[in-house]
C-alpha cells in the first residue's frame, strides 16, 4: 500500500498543463456537446461562448450575449450546459446575470441550422432569480444522471448571509435546485420532478434539491457513480468540498450555521446532528476561494483514475484527493500560479483547467 501511494504521489507531481486556447476574455467554464463532434465550448464572463474545434479556437463566437449581461466581479456569463438529447433537439442552457439589475437568468437556446452557431433569436427564459447583492451568484448548470437540470445558487451575497437564505426554504438563494426542462406545468416553463424533497411542503420552494449553501461555485456529477461533488466557497476561514450520494436530496449542508466543519453563526453548538459535513476542507492559509472540479474518469492518466481534482482561485493550488479507508484525503498539491476559475471535462472524461486571465489548459501527466 505504501509503495503504491508513493508511486501515485510521484506521478501526481508530474501533472502537466498544456494550453488549448489562449487570449480568452475571463473564461469561466468549459464543457462539450454530446453530439460526437469533439467540440469544446468555453464561456467568457463578458458574454461570449467560444468553440475549440480540431485543436483550434474558432474566431467567431458560438453565441454572443454581451449586450444582455451584467459583468464583472462575480457577475457575467457563468456556465453553459447541453441538453442530454442535444443531438436531436439542439437545445442548450446558459446561466448569466442580466443587465442592468444583476438578476440570475437561466435561459434555453437552440443551435442554428448547420450546427456551427447558436440561434440568438431562439432564447427562452426558463428561470429568473432576483439578486439582492452583486456577489455569490452561484452559476453552475449540470444535467444529472436522472436527466433533470441542476442549478447552483449562492446565498445572495454581502457577507455572513444577512438574509439567512442558506437555511430558509422559502427562497431559491443558497440552494441547489432541480427542475425538469422537458415539461411545463403550473404556468412555469419547467416542471417539478417527482421526488423533489420539498415539493408539497407549505412555505418551501418545490425547486429546491439541497440547501445550506454559501456559494456553490462549481459542482459536478461523477460519470460512473452519479454521485455529486459540490465545492462551496467559504467566508473568512474555510473552503469546503462536499460529496452527495447519487439521488440523495433534501440535505442541509450547513451555511450559515457552519462554515465547512466549524461553527459560524452561532459560534458554538451549531450542529444538531442533521448537517452534512464536508469530505475535504482547507483554511485560508492555502487559498481563499475554492473551485470545484471532477472525479477523474478518463484514460490518459490511469494512475489518477478515481481521484477528485480541484483547486483554488486565489492561490492557484491544485489538489488531487483520493479515498483511503473510507475517507477522502489530499494526495498531492500542485502549485500552478493560475487564477483557477473552473475545471472542465470533455466527452472522454479528460480534464481541463481554466485560468481566468485568459487561457484554458488540458491536464495531463509527463
Amino acid at each position: 500500500m505504501f509503495v503504491l501511494l508513493v508511486l501515485g504521489l510521484a506521478q501526481a507531481q508530474n501533472l502537466t498543463f498544456t494550453p488549448v486556447a489562449t487570449d480568452l476574455e475571463r473564461p469561466t467554464f468549459l464543457t462539450y456537446a454530446p453530439d460526437g463532434s469533439g467540440r469544446l465550448f468555453i464561456t467568457e464572463q463578458t458574454g461570449k461562448v467560444r468553440v475549440v474545434q480540431g485543436g483550434r479556437l474558432r474566431p467567431e463566437p458560438f453565441l454572443d450575449l454581451s449586450g444582455r449581461i451584467s459583468c464583472c466581479g462575480e457577475r457575467g456569463l457563468l456556465s453553459l450546459v447541453f441538453h442530454p438529447d442535444f443531438r436531436n433537439n439542439g437545445f442548450f442552457f446558459v446561466n448569466y446575470t442580466r443587465s442592468p439589475d444583476g438578476a440570475t437568468v437561466v435561459a434555453r437556446y437552440k443551435v442554428a441550422e448547420g450546427g456551427s452557431r447558436a440561434d440568438p433569436a431562439s432564447a427562452k427564459v426558463i428561470l429568473t432569480i432576483e439578486q439582492p447583492y452583486a456577489n455569490h451568484n452561484g452559476g453552475q448548470l449540470a444535467f444529472g444522471p436522472d436527466g433533470y437540470l441542476y442549478i447552483g445558487m449562492g446565498d445572495g451575497g454581502s457577507g455572513g448571509d444577512p438574509l439567512n437564505a442558506g437555511q430558509s426554504l422559502n427562497t431559491l438563494l443558497g440552494k441547489i435546485l432541480r427542475i425538469d426542462v422537458n415539461k411545463e406545468e403550473g404556468g412555469r416553463p419547467y416542471a417539478i420532478p417527482a421526488g423533489n424533497p420539498f415539493a408539497g411542503r407549505q412555505g418551501a420552494r418545490p425547486e429546491i434539491w439541497s440547501y445550506g449553501w454559501r456559494n456553490p461555485w462549481r459542482f459536478s456529477f461523477d460519470r460512473e457513480t452519479g454521485d455529486m461533488w459540490i465545492a462551496d466557497v467559504g467566508q473568512n476561514q474555510w473552503e469546503e468540498i462536499n460529496l452527495e450520494p447519487k439521488g440523495k436530496g433534501g440535505l442541509n449542508y450547513g451555511w450559515r450555521l457552519m462554515e465547512a466543519s466549524a461553527c459560524f453563526n452561532p459560534g458554538n453548538n451549531c450542529n444538531n446532528g442533521n448537517l452534512v459535513l464536508p469530505v475535504l476542507e482547507y483554511n485560508h492559509s492555502q487559498g481563499c476561494s475554492v473551485t470545484g472540479g471532477y472525479r477523474y474518469r478518463g484514460k490518459a492518466m490511469p494512475s489518477l483514475r478515481g481521484a477528485y481534482i480541484y483547486g483554488d482561485y486565489c492561490s492557484g493550488r491544485v489538489w488531487v484527493a483520493t479515498e483511503q479507508g473510507g475517507k477522502w484525503a489530499v494526495r498531492q498539491t500542485i502549485e500552478t500560479g493560475y487564477g483557477i476559475s473552473s475545471f472542465g471535462e470533455d466527452a472522454d472524461g479528460e480534464l481541463y483547467l481554466l485560468d481566468h486571465r485568459g487561457t484554458v489548459y488540458r491536464i495531463g501527466l509527463r
